[in-house]
């Protein structure tokens, strides 16, 4: 998988000065943007699949559960996180979701 670069957007002093900078910028905002959904970095979402996400995103939050994980996992968890460009901890949870999706479909395929 193509490394994601990472955005720089400079402070602003004004909510004007920084729309003009998404402005002068906007090209290569777009090709980018376009490169991602090419490439399935990135996808346009239904309506439906939208709202779905914005309604799961209210649910109250998961409870917190600690787990000791080997130092050389969570290194490279660190490493595959940073380079899709997510925090950690996020991209640990989503690992764990789809591998257990995954299961879950074997099982009952």
């Amino acid at each position: 998988m193509k490394k994601q670069t990472k955005r720089i957007v400079p402070a602003f002093a004004t909510e004007a000065e920084e729309a003009d900078w998404w402005y002068q910028n906007r090209h290569v905002h777009d090709k980018e943007l376009v490169a991602a959904v090419k490439s399935g970095e990135a996808k346009i979402l239904t309506k439906e699949e939208l709202l779905r996400r914005i309604e799961a995103s209210k649910k109250k939050p998961a409870p917190v559960v600690a787990l000791r994980i080997p130092e050389a996992d969570l290194a490279l968890a660190r490493k595959q996180a940073e380079q899709k460009g997510l925090p950690y901890q996020t991209y640990i949870k989503s690992l764990l979701h789809e591998t257990l999706a995954e299961r879950e479909k074997q099982k009952a395929g």
